[in-house]
């Protein structure tokens, strides 16, 4: 086999290894949340089909240690299963840069080392967002499906999220998302705690581009299935899409319209 076609087959093998490996951490994840999703219906329609609504409503009772690690678990494995997806092109280009430059003897663990850097950002967000819902739970501010019960409050955030989309730290966390090569132009570091350093620095651009997309969750809903299905594609659309910043700001001018909306209605 001639020495061109020797790393071209490599180079194949390693990206079926890459793909295949995210492709079934993204299954993973997508079925637990999906089977999440569907037991909280599930738990729901039990108590309030034949009531009224006031009957319905469910007693609140602060949070303890294990419902806090619960919800963590779920924003963990949810935000895996939303952002794998837009985060593949990433770690593939990391992949073939490292295979054809011989950096690393072993250059699927590097990836997965790199990767697992990524994740750790987003593991960073789940913690937050796990407090920002126990202390809306404490609040009163939720509806049995995690959605905010305050239309002023799901208005204002919708608002603040179609805003945020016209700022620059948004852009600038975009174009680094959007351009693979340039990021490793920028970013490269050597040996494994460099690796896992260039993963985390991705993963703080990407959660610096979404952090407020993910927020309106709280929103639609945390744990329905569809918004949380219709979320994750704009992620990857934006980031992959020619035109990702004019889909951005598209987005944005939707967001301030639908959250006045929101507000109006709920104020007059």
């Amino acid at each position: 086999m001639a020495r061109a076609d020797l790393v071209e087959h490599i180079l194949l093998r390693d990206r079926v290894v890459v793909l295949a490996g995210l492709g079934s951490i993204a299954l993973l994840s997508w079925a637990y949340t999906g089977y999440l999703a569907r037991s909280m219906a599930d738990t729901m329609a039990g108590p309030i089909a034949g009531m009224g609504m006031e009957m319905a409503m469910p007693v609140i009772r602060p949070w303890g240690p294990s419902d806090y690690l619960l919800m963590f678990v779920m924003w963990t494995v949810m935000m895996i299963a939303m952002m794998t997806p837009s985060a593949a092109p990433m770690v593939l280009t990391y992949a073939r840069i490292n295979r054809q430059h011989q950096i690393d003897s072993k250059p699927v663990w590097g990836t997965a080392i790199f990767y697992a850097g990524y994740i750790l950002m987003w593991t960073a967000f789940s913690a937050a967002a796990t407090l920002a819902q126990g202390a809306l739970h404490a609040a009163a501010l939720l509806s049995p499906m995690m959605a905010t019960s305050s239309p002023v409050l799901g208005g204002s955030v919708l608002l603040a999220a179609g805003a945020f989309q016209f700022s620059p730290l948004k852009h600038a966390c975009l174009s680094h998302c959007r351009t693979p090569l340039g990021f490793f132009m920028t970013e490269w570091r050597e040996g494994q705690w460099g690796i896992l350093m260039m993963g985390l620095r991705h993963g703080i651009f990407c959660t610096g581009c979404c952090w407020l997309i993910m927020a309106l969750l709280f929103v639609a809903g945390v744990m329905n299935l569809f918004w949380i299905t219709v979320i994750s594609a704009y992620v990857l659309a934006e980031k992959v899409l020619p035109g990702g910043h004019k889909l951005s700001r598209a987005i944005g001018v939707l967001m301030i319209g639908w959250g006045a909306w929101v507000v109006l209605s709920a104020l007059l």
